[in-house]
């Protein structure tokens, strides 16, 4: 159960860091309300985590969880933002998903 916990975290990260890219390009009220879903997305990112590392070790759980965030974070700035879809990056993304997938199961 705390591994779907620390990956949801790790989803909440990807949303926090998407809310900052949306707050680069409003403003006004706009920018306001990303602000507010950065804050909210921060909160249950690190309350998630917390609440994983009670059965995962300390380290593990930090290296996923900031290795789902960078992932995720790549993919929607691909997506959503038009960030360059170059080879060596994608292949570099690639090696990180081996790593956190090895982690998992080299952490019991």
């Amino acid at each position: 159960m705390n591994w779907l916990l620390l990956i949801i975290a790790g989803l909440f990260e990807v949303g926090f860091a998407f809310c900052l890219m949306k707050v680069k390009e409003t403003s006004g009220t706009t920018a306001t309300l990303w602000w507010v879903g950065f804050f909210v997305s921060i909160t249950i990112s690190m309350e998630l985590l917390y609440k994983a590392t009670q059965t995962i070790p300390i380290g593990t759980a930090y290296a996923v969880w900031t290795g789902i965030g960078a992932v995720g974070t790549v993919i929607a700035g691909i997506i959503f933002f038009k960030e360059p879809a170059a080879f060596w990056r994608l292949f570099f993304i690639a090696t990180l998903i081996g790593s956190i997938v090895g982690l998992k199961y080299v952490s019991n």
